[in-house]
């Protein structure tokens, strides 16, 4: 998810109760539930930053130590700098927990949507689509940040009590609306696929029915037919429509064998689902694109090019 969300998703824990258990613990969640994305640093380097993206800061070992470093910076800031009357004491227990809280939230919602996050790095490299939420959700958004805005309302205008009632209702909406996605994502899947297996016969190599923007009662298909690539969409109660037009591989041309050799195609490979080639003469020779199929018409760094004389 976005990183908007994200932070609404800390800031809801917060008002929600949890940060009243420890100095520091609404930002210790905000900065938790971001955490992960630190990996948005190899956009500064040349390594191929989709391949580096959502797998070591987003896996097991990640997940495990990520709170504790957190925690330990949490409480240098602490001792840095004095307390007011009115804040909670320092509890390092607690900020571990929210640390944990935030990270673990964070990556649960990375694996909610096409882009997809490898949960097991370094352990085992595979890729992990939930395929159920698209990656800016308006809903989310409103939900969780009206939930927070009211809490943070209240609790101005009346200092002696704390009401988290908005905050946790909005958690409560937020969880159901992801759990009604992830099922009706689960049962539009199933439905494309014995559409499809019927006309053809035979079961498809891969297939995706995601999420599309704004429109939950709506879904983009890409289907993997060996050779080339079908398209469609899915609109509920049970309407699934293909493309007459087909998308080729074009992955079977010398040319492609050779633009595989290079570093940053090799890159864009480890993360690509679906991906297509496409080949233009330049006057130096033949320029080869990489691109993948759930985000086409994109520029870099979804779409990789190398010259091949």
């Amino acid at each position: 998810m976005d990183n908007v969300c994200h932070t609404l998703v800390g800031a809801a824990f917060g008002e929600a109760g949890l940060k009243r258990h420890t100095r520091f613990g609404n930002a210790t969640l905000m900065i938790a539930a971001n955490l992960p994305d630190v990996d948005v640093l190899v956009f500064a380097t040349d390594v191929p930053s989709v391949a580096f993206r959502r797998g070591w800061t987003h896996g097991t070992i990640a997940q495990a130590l990520l709170p504790i470093a957190l925690t330990a910076v949490m409480l240098l800031i602490a001792r840095g700098r004095p307390a007011d009357d009115d804040d909670p004491p320092v509890s390092a227990s607690w900020l571990l927990l929210l640390s944990y809280v935030g990270v673990i939230s964070h990556v649960l919602l990375d694996l909610l949507n096409t882009y997809g996050v490898r949960l097991l790095t370094p352990f085992d490299w595979r890729w992990f689509y939930g395929d159920a939420v698209f990656i800016l959700d308006p809903y989310l958004w409103l939900a969780l940040g009206l939930g927070v805005w009211l809490s943070a309302r209240r609790a101005a205008s009346t200092p002696a009590r704390t009401p988290r009632t908005p905050a946790r209702t909005a958690i409560v909406v937020a969880a159901l609306y992801i759990a009604a996605m992830c099922v009706t994502a689960r049962v539009a899947r199933e439905r494309v696929l014995d559409a499809w297996s019927a006309a053809h016969l035979a079961a498809p190599r891969g297939l995706m029915v995601g999420p599309i923007a704004i429109s939950p009662f709506h879904r983009t298909i890409i289907v993997d037919a060996g050779e080339h690539y079908e398209t469609g969409t899915f609109a509920w109660p049970a309407r699934v429509i293909f493309d007459p037009v087909v998308v080729p591989k074009s992955d079977r041309d010398p040319r492609v064998a050779q633009a595989r050799q290079a570093p940053h195609i090799r890159g864009f490979l480890v993360w690509s689902r679906f991906p297509f080639w496409t080949i233009e003469a330049t006057s130096e020779g033949s320029r080869v694109s990489v691109g993948d199929m759930r985000f086409p018409g994109r520029g870099s760094p979804f779409v990789q090019s190398v010259v091949v004389r």
